[in-house]
């Protein structure tokens, strides 16, 4: 059997060159505040479970929110909201404490998931709420009976939630993009 093998034969080193001195050093991206595990992200967990919390509270308050769906819905979707936020701000809190981020690669592709659905289904119930409380208010003028005080406060508050949680839902969309 004829193999041929390689000869190695010594090849002179090329000169460096300025270029190469002025390389920038490739290094870790450091991490954004907001993203999982920063005290930034730790505020925006806080603010969305605070407005989330809030929110939940004024509508089961009201003795008569059960009789309307959009209400029914809000309520659901901001308790899953105020759970999740909740967990995850722990999560964060633990990190800051130990002193480690959350960079691997299935952990941000559950909180940019999480997140994702998590806000989508706020957004839809604020605005479905949104849509009967001026059906009531303004287009029935039934506030005399009705909470409709209420309503906008428990509803405003679930907006104010999505707007804490969308910042929180694109960083983590843009990591795990960015990886």
């Amino acid at each position: 059997m004829n193999v041929i093998h390689p000869t190695v034969h010594p090849i002179e080193v090329p000169p460096v060159t300025d270029a190469a001195n002025n390389a920038i050093p490739r290094g870790r991206m450091k991490d954004m505040q907001g993203t999982p595990g920063t005290p930034g992200g730790l505020a925006l967990r806080f603010f969305q479970f605070a407005f989330a919390l809030v929110s939940l509270c004024v509508m089961a308050t009201t003795i008569d929110f059960p009789s309307v769906t959009a209400f029914r819905y809000l309520v659901a979707a901001v308790s899953l909201q105020s759970l999740w936020s909740l967990t995850l701000a722990i999560l964060d809190a633990y990190a800051i404490l130990v002193r480690r981020r959350f960079r691997h690669r299935r952990v941000v592709s559950l909180f940019a998931i999480g997140d994702g659905i998590t806000s989508t289904l706020t957004f839809t119930a604020a605005c479905a709420s949104a849509g009967i409380t001026v059906l009531i208010g303004n287009d029935l003028n039934d506030c005399a009976r009705n909470h409709c005080t209420r309503f906008e406060t428990a509803t405003a508050m679930a907006f104010m939630s999505w707007f804490a949680v969308s910042p929180s839902f694109l960083l983590n969309f843009w990591t795990l993009a960015s990886k």
